[in-house]
């Protein structure tokens, strides 16, 4: 038998994938925003591709602050660009927008 593979939608193209494809950014009881590399922060969490695009895309259309039910200010976008910079590259996958047609 086949082991379980959780799947999670990206915030921002919707594109449903893989739990480990996506990166998770969470907001923890104390109201922080970070990034969560591991999957397995305490909190709230919303999905996003491992893409700038995509991160850029959530950030203009309010949808972290959404999915986050809290508003994402302008120096926790900036760390979090910073962050997803920082992380080791990934295997490039397909581009979202294609996934859904």
């Amino acid at each position: 038998m086949a082991k379980h593979i959780p799947i999670r939608q990206c915030v921002a193209c919707r594109t449903a994938r893989p739990k480990r494809e996506l990166l998770r950014v969470v907001i923890d009881a104390n109201g922080e925003i970070s990034l969560d590399p591991t999957g397995k922060k305490a909190g709230r969490g919303a999905y996003v591709c491992r893409s700038r695009q995509c991160l850029e895309q959530a950030i203009r259309g309010h949808k972290l602050d959404r999915s986050l039910k809290n508003r994402v200010d302008e120096a926790t976008i900036a760390a979090l660009v910073a962050e997803m910079e920082a992380l080791p590259p990934e295997k490039e996958t397909d581009d979202p927008a294609s996934a859904n047609a």
